[in-house]
Order: structure tokens, then C-alpha cells, then sequence
């Protein structure tokens, strides 16, 4: 028996004209709602939204629970495990919107347990930085440090936020920095209760990098080169 072959004119084919029409006719997801489950596709949408629109109650069911089916036969994973089942059933109610209205086989999940109101963010109120260049955790730290017992180690901490307040306000205005105005603010900050002098406490003197310009830079290469 011969094998029948089909010829294909391929330059009719990329001569033929695109009318509006026609692509009035090719639906495009961009124009579509957008899938709820992405990972069942177009197809299990639509077969979803059908169900939820069939009047008869008893009906719809044995539509849902086909389409329960469907899922299990493309996705053969959701066999194994008898959870899975219960996953397909929230699936199905998360794709109907929460609007399918059957006897289901399992609790399923309800619209308030797939989207919980997020708990309010307790935002800080900027009007309690006293000094904003510090940031308010420094500003705790402070006081964290101002309420413990006398000891090397409170001795130490306040120290190390003395230190990095100094640095903090050296980048905020390099002019106005001065180890008297640090322990001034720490002071302050402290209701009192750090109250050191220049003289009880040592701090660093940071200085600013100068960063090397281009011109430094290239005449460090050719150096190199040579």
C-alpha cells in the first residue's frame, strides 16, 4: 500500500494574510482572568467555573467530584498520599472562589483560612528618636545599658555605644564631632543615668578616608606595568 505524502505550500502559508478578524478569533491569556492555580491550567479553570454555574445541586457534585478525577489522572502524585486527597478538594474550592456550593467529601479549606488578615505592623512613632542620626536602636541600647548594675561589663557596653555614636555623628557632621558632645547626648539619652566625663571614658578618633581619585589610580597601574 503507498504512503499517501501532502505537500505544503509554505510560502502560501507565510504570504497569508493576519485580517482583524481573525485575531479578534485567537483568544490570548493577557485578555483572560487571571488562572487562581496556575499549576492546573486554563482547562481545569474553565471545567471549575462551569461546575460552580449548574443549577441542580445534586448535579454540580457529580461534576466537582469528576473533575476531582481529572485531577488525580494529571497529577498521579495526589494518589499516594491520603492528605492529598483533602489538597484536591481545597484546590477545587480555591478555584471556585470559594463559591461551589456541594456536599464535599472532606472539610475544605474557607476563603478566611486561605487569606488571613496579615497582622498590623507596629510602626514606630519617629516623634520617639530623640537624636535621629543615633536610629532608635542605639537610642534603646542606651537605655538598655543606663538600667543594669555598676560593672566592667556596663562599664565596657557603654564603651562600644559611646564608640559607634561617635562614629554615627562623624558621618552626620564630620564638624560637630566631639568626644564631650558623645557623652552629652549619652546623658540625655540616658535620663541621667550615664553620666561620664571626657576624662572616665576613652574614645577613638575616627577619621575619614579620602578615597584615592582616578588619577592616583592610573598612575598606580603604570607603575605596575613597568
Amino acid at each position: 500500500m503507498e504512503e499517501t505524502t501532502y505537500e505544503v505550500n509554505t510560502e502560501e502559508i507565510r504570504s497569508a494574510e493576519v485580517t482583524p478578524e481573525l485575531l479578534h478569533m485567537i483568544p490570548y491569556n493577557t485578555g483572560m482572568e487571571p488562572l487562581l492555580l496556575a499549576e492546573y491550567g486554563r482547562n481545569i479553570q474553565n471545567l471549575v467555573d462551569f461546575c460552580v454555574g449548574i443549577p441542580d445541586r445534586e448535579e454540580r457534585t457529580r461534576c466537582a467530584y469528576a473533575i476531582a478525577d481529572i485531577m488525580t489522572i494529571l497529577f498521579p502524585a495526589l494518589k499516594k498520599d491520603p492528605n492529598d486527597r483533602k489538597k484536591i478538594w481545597d484546590h477545587i474550592n480555591i478555584m471556585s472562589r470559594f463559591e461551589l456550593d456541594i456536599d464535599f467529601p472532606v472539610p475544605v479549606i474557607q476563603a478566611e483560612e486561605a487569606n488571613p488578615n496579615p497582622e498590623p505592623i507596629p510602626y514606630s512613632n519617629s516623634r520617639e528618636i530623640i537624636f535621629r542620626y543615633y536610629g532608635k536602636h542605639i537610642q534603646e541600647m542606651v537605655r538598655t545599658v543606663a538600667d543594669m548594675d555598676d560593672s566592667e561589663e556596663r562599664f565596657n557596653l557603654i564603651g562600644v555605644i559611646a564608640n559607634h555614636m561617635k562614629k554615627l555623628m562623624l558621618a552626620h557632621n564630620k564638624e560637630a564631632v566631639s568626644d564631650r558632645k558623645v557623652l552629652n547626648d549619652l546623658r540625655f539619652i540616658s535620663d541621667g543615668k550615664i553620666d561620664l566625663q571626657p576624662g572616665d571614658i576613652y574614645l577613638y578618633d575616627f577619621q575619614e578616608v579620602q578615597q584615592p581619585t582616578k588619577q592616583k589610580q592610573n598612575k598606580k597601574k603604570n607603575k605596575q606595568n613597568f
